[in-house]
């Protein structure tokens, strides 16, 4: 397994007709929204088994943590294509920086609610005068619009929610910090399992359920650069490997928790771990050839909209989604 990101083996893709020199594959830069993780399992794939290198693209994976922002990252110039949840991509677009969704792997949302039974919680009106522990960084819009659905406050209050600001870990629910903890169906969630605490104790509100579900992991470019035919011919090619990476992750969710693990350089992930969360990360893809659905963007502008005092965004946005790279990517 090749274990420096972005460094492909082999030939490049082909030699010219009249020098036999081998033509340099274009170059791709992909910026994740979070650590080297199954979250992002078929890019990873798509890199490991050639699928870029057969579109003749040298694809560099970059990966996020705390302290990165995608839309800053890629506003700076490190990236030519981000992956971001798309009210942070909306948010950031209102605030000038020009984000356009050109692909949505993900269908569903993976993002939950887990509270622990013996709290008393069985329904969301019953989160009024307990402590959530929500993250933030661009993570607490989905929270923040399914409060402003239920009319509950997130200023504390008999009435309202306590916000506890959650590092990205399970602890406030561990050390009983928390009433109830954000984690996501392909991570978090698992971490509680693992830490001793069984199915039976816990309930989880899935936001899917809930009717408040927002798009995950979209593929983000600056608007600019969609003017540029040969920028869209190279998305295109990245965007149809990367789902056939996504496709091939899928049905060898343990080969592709192994190749993540392979290209992780801290060294922090665990094998059952990855393996687990490829399978719950796969359910999330079901349903989408990576075309973004535009019904699916407007529930998840309609949500954000609803805000109440503090709206995620002020206003319908335009132009944020195109489908001229999937178009070009499978022939429509």
């Amino acid at each position: 397994m090749k274990k420096s990101i972005g460094l492909l083996s082999g030939m490049a893709v082909g030699l010219t007709a009249l020098s036999g020199v081998a033509l340099a594959n274009d170059e791709v830069t992909l910026q994740l929204k979070w650590v080297t993780q199954a979250q992002f399992g078929g890019y990873y794939a798509a890199l490991e088994n050639g699928f870029y290198e057969e579109e003749g693209l040298d694809v560099t994976i970059n990966p996020g943590g705390p302290d990165i922002g995608p839309p800053q990252v890629i506003a700076g110039g490190g990236a030519d294509v981000i992956v971001d949840w798309m009210p942070s991509a909306l948010a950031s677009r209102e605030r000038g920086v020009p984000l356009v969704n050109i692909a949505q792997p993900f269908k569903q949302s993976g993002m939950m609610l887990t509270c622990l039974k013996d709290t008393g919680i069985e329904e969301p009106e019953d989160f009024r005068g307990r402590t959530l522990g929500v993250w933030f960084f661009g993570n607490e819009y989905p929270f923040l619009a399914w409060m402003s659905h239920l009319d509950i406050p997130t200023q504390g209050g008999d009435e309202g929610v306590n916000v506890l600001k959650q590092g990205f870990n399970v602890d406030p629910l561990l050390q009983r910090q928390a009433d109830c903890i954000s984690t996501m169906t392909y991570n978090e969630y698992g971490q509680v399992l693992d830490a001793g605490i069984t199915e039976d104790e816990l309930l989880v509100f899935k936001y899917e359920d809930q009717g408040v579900a927002l798009l995950e992991d979209g593929l983000y470019v600056m608007e600019e650069n969609l003017e540029d035919p040969e920028f869209v011919d190279r998305m295109a090619r990245f965007v149809r490997a990367s789902m056939k990476g996504w496709e091939w992750a899928k049905e060898n969710p343990e080969e592709a928790g192994m190749i993540v693990l392979e290209y992780d350089e801290t060294g922090a992930q665990q094998e059952h771990h990855q393996i687990r969360m490829m399978t719950e990360v796969a359910k999330l893809t079901e349903g989408s050839n990576g075309t973004l659905d535009p019904a699916d963007y407007e529930r998840t502008v309609d949500i954000l909209l609803a805000g109440g005092s503090d709206p995620v965004i002020t206003e319908r946005p335009e132009g944020a989604w195109t489908h001229v790279v999937t178009d070009a990517a499978f022939g429509e």
